[in-house]
């Protein structure tokens, strides 16, 4: 038997269930899984429980331009302590990930500060190079209503082209759904107001737009957010679905104020709990955070002018690991749309304790749960809409082999590395 780099030995999730396994890692990436493996160095988690580590797909750290609330090192940080190894970075930063420029310094920035790996998302619009890009993006981002950053598309018709250069591409076309036709632009005060104006309506509608318009691409609705969504996202030929967190466990009614302000808005209790019993089923494809974080004194703005968006890249797989803890989700459920299929729909092999994928691992102890509070989080922006909720945090985060976290403090000086120019 010939010796691994390193073995990690422990209650492993393989196909599903625990087994007690040792792990091969050489080369950043799993060589072997067995009862029993000799590695040149061992490390022994006991009875901890060992779980791929997700990948969040959608998240705005935004550098440049807006490091103020958050950057690639606070960003990835965080995201290590909720024990995400990979992030997806959204292209709606100052200047927006539009042309090669634009990705170089944004890549550079991520290479120098990131914790975790990464991959970044450009920016559909009329004028931009999709074939020069596609090659270094993960994905391509279509903005069908405004929201942070000035990259609405509102007409579908003036980038008929671009989104036959994205279908040519291969590239995923994931998409912030919401007709700007049927947006209201009321003076709002409350959730319920917000909400008014970004009603079911705009979200199926959109929906309904480029399912037409981009039949050809590979479409990736993100944030669902309505149950009259439901039936057009989940289960379509050539389409997949995302859910977050705070539309799944958060609502209208909760009394957040501004820090509840997102785009598509929190909506009613039926909206969430459709949602919940979709995600539930099994019927999504994706969770991820949306992390967008915006400073204290931003949210503290009227909620008229206060930006839309909330931090969640550090809370979201804690949070469900201890419902799947609680039996409210099945752990299978869970670990397939947080690890198992964002690597199967962005093309990177993380998220599976398998042969040939990188070794991006967490270590949990499900009886050691604790409350979210944002004092203990480590985004720039100080605050969480989670703030009390039960939640199981990672003790140890591996990526590509390397001890990145333990006992819940950062070790070594690891950096991450773009996921798609490192043929991934």
């Amino acid at each position: 038997m010939r010796s691994m780099e390193l073995v990690v030995e422990g209650e492993c999730y393989i196909s599903g269930r625990f087994e007690r396994a040792c792990i091969g890692i050489d080369g950043g990436r799993i060589s072997a899984i067995a009862r029993n493996l000799e590695g040149d160095r061992r490390i022994d988690f006991g009875s901890r429980k060992i779980l791929p580590a997700a990948i969040d797909s959608h998240v705005h750290f935004r550098e440049p331009g807006m490091t103020h609330k958050e950057d690639f090192g606070t960003g990835s940080l965080a995201a290590l302590h909720g024990g995400v190894s990979c992030v997806l970075d959204m292209p709606n930063t100052v200047p927006p990930t539009t042309t090669m420029s634009a990705l170089d310094e944004k890549t550079e920035a991520a290479a120098s500060k990131s914790l975790v790996d990464f991959g970044l998302f450009a920016a559909v619009r009329p004028g931009v190079d999709i074939a020069g890009l596609a090659p270094r993006v993960a994905g391509f981002k279509l903005y069908m209503a405004g929201t942070t950053g000035d990259l609405l598309v509102p007409s579908l018709s003036s980038v008929e082209r671009e989104l036959a250069e994205v279908a040519r591409s291969g590239k995923v076309l994931a998409v912030h759904a919401e007709d700007e036709s049927l947006r209201r632009k009321d003076l709002a005060s409350n959730l319920s107001d917000h909400l008014r104006n970004r009603g079911n309506d705009c979200e199926a509608s959109a929906i309904r737009k480029v399912a037409r318009a981009g039949e050809a691409c590979r479409l990736h609705i993100c944030h669902v957010s309505s149950k009259d969504s439901l039936s057009l996202a989940l289960g379509q030929p050539n389409m997949t679905a995302e859910v977050t967190p705070h539309h799944i466990l958060l609502d209208r009614d909760r009394p957040l104020g501004t820090y509840g302000k997102v785009n598509p808005p929190l909506r009613t209790r039926a909206d969430r709990q459709a949602l919940f019993l979709a995600f539930k089923q099994g019927r999504f494809d994706t969770m991820a955070s949306d992390h967008a974080p915006h400073t204290v004194d931003e949210k503290k703005e009227d909620f008229d002018f206060a930006p839309s968006g909330m931090p969640g890249v550090e809370t979201m797989f804690p949070i469900m690991l201890q419902h799947a803890r609680d039996r409210h989700l099945a752990l299978a459920t869970v670990v397939r749309a947080l690890c198992e299929r964002p690597g199967e729909i962005f093309g990177i092999k993380k998220g599976r304790i398998d042969i040939g994928y990188d070794a991006d691992l967490i270590v949990v102890d499900f009886m050691d749960g604790r409350d979210v509070r944002a004092d203990d989080l480590y985004s720039k922006c100080g605050w969480t809409a989670f703030e009390g909720m039960p939640a199981v945090f990672p003790r140890a985060v591996m990526v590509r082999g390397e001890l990145v976290m333990k006992d819940e403090e950062q070790a070594g000086e690891f950096r991450g590395r773009d996921v798609v120019t490192n043929g991934r």
